[in-house]
């Protein structure tokens, strides 16, 4: 614990506690100040002016990465016929119907992304509770309800991730490795700032974003400023 306090003192040493920093800056000093032994994964916290109590400003939406996020996602697909054989061709790692929803059912959960076609919902939906609170549940926003099951696996590998707003309307998004090169993050960076943008409900009003915090695995955050976003979007 002692290094590890040290570290984050360092960390902080580099940031300027009252700056708020432009996009691309936040970027490279995110790189920076990763100084764990392991690949420490930068992510992106942003705070919308929405209210999700109410179901007209939900933000949930899905952006694919253009440098990856950096991990081998592991994927499953609940399905028949087939789509089994197509599922696995395009790099599943498990494929079926009632014998993987049995699997599942039994404690196994070794994947990161679970897509299903949509004729195996009902038989999906018994796995609710085990799926929902780890966030795995096939869902058509997130684009892993769907018949088109080499895509959906395709654009997984590639990078797509899926955002939404918590209960306080903030967004939390991984948006690579302290590894990637600049221009990698930076490019991921925007990104996924452009996805929340275009994500906003109609409903909201007043500003929408309110506050942007990237920061590492293990360091602390580095507060961009919200005005620099526009700038970094016509770049």
């Amino acid at each position: 614990m002692a290094k590890q306090g040290k570290r984050l003192k360092e960390a902080e040493k580099l940031i300027e506690k009252d700056k708020l920093y432009e996009l691309d800056e936040a970027a490279a000093l995110a790189k920076k100040i990763a100084g764990a032994k392991f690949d420490e994964t930068v992510e992106l916290a942003a705070k919308l002016g929405v209210d999700t109590k109410h179901a007209d400003q939900q933000v949930r939406s899905t952006v694919v990465l253009p440098s990856g996020t950096g991990k081998k996602v592991r994927v499953v697909v609940f399905t028949k016929g087939e789509k089994v054989n197509e599922a696995l061709s395009a790099g599943a790692i498990d494929a079926g119907a009632e014998d993987l929803i049995e699997k599942v059912q039994g404690g196994w959960l070794d994947f990161d992304v679970a897509v299903a076609t949509p004729d195996m919902m009902r038989d999906v939906s018994k796995l609710g509770r085990i799926l929902g609170p780890r966030g795995l549940m096939p869902n058509p926003k997130a684009g892993t309800v769907t018949f088109e099951v080499s895509k959906a696996i395709e654009e997984i590998k590639k990078g797509k991730i899926e955002f939404r707003a918590d209960r306080y309307g903030i967004v939390h998004a991984p948006v690579g490795k302290a590894s990637f090169s600049f221009e990698q993050l930076y490019a991921n960076l925007k990104a996924v700032v452009q996805a929340i943008m275009w994500a906003k409900p109609a409903a909201a009003k007043g500003q929408y974003l309110r506050s942007l915090h990237l920061s590492t695995t293990m360091g602390p955050g580095i507060k961009i400023d919200p005005g620099s976003i526009r700038k970094a979007m016509e770049e």
